[in-house]
């Protein structure tokens, strides 16, 4: 018993309720294994890419077939960069229509709250005025009316 509780208390999987109460209770700490990196395999020098003028490899292929991964490289033409900087001009173009519409709405959009404010002051000025009208003769009429008493 005693060999198959110490293989319980190293395994991490271990879930007998019993032996982690014991385990629980005892000096011993249970430590996960350190995981070792596995070592990188050793690799040769590719050496030198330079060839002799003398050497007999003949002429070098300066051109890259269809199979050639330099023939994948992201170079671009000329005609392909004018049409991706004509596409360019043209979303700014986009972009810059929408801003200024989306501008004039919003100018518009003021002008008209202004108006309304504009307005709305006008009335209030109109109100007060016709209430301080009103409070001066509540006050003559206030007035005249106990001097005839």
């Amino acid at each position: 018993m005693g060999d198959a509780s110490s293989d319980k208390a190293q395994s991490p999987a271990w879930s007998d309720a019993s032996s982690a109460r014991s385990v629980e209770h005892s000096d011993n700490i249970i430590h996960a294994p350190v995981p070792l990196r596995p070592r990188l395999p050793s690799r040769k020098s590719s050496g030198t890419m330079i060839v002799p003028r003398e050497s007999d490899i003949g002429p070098i292929d300066t051109v890259p077939g269809p199979d050639d991964v330099r023939a994948m490289s992201p170079r671009r033409t000329s005609e392909d960069i004018e049409s991706l900087g004509k596409e360019a001009r043209e979303e700014l173009q986009r972009h810059a229509k929408a801003l200024q519409d989306s501008l004039i709405v919003l100018f518009n959009r003021i002008e008209a709250v202004k108006e309304e404010h504009d307005k709305l002051d006008n009335h209030n000025k109109f109100l007060q005025k016709y209430i301080g009208d009103l409070m001066t003769t509540s006050k003559i009429t206030a007035s005249s009316s106990r001097v005839k008493k």
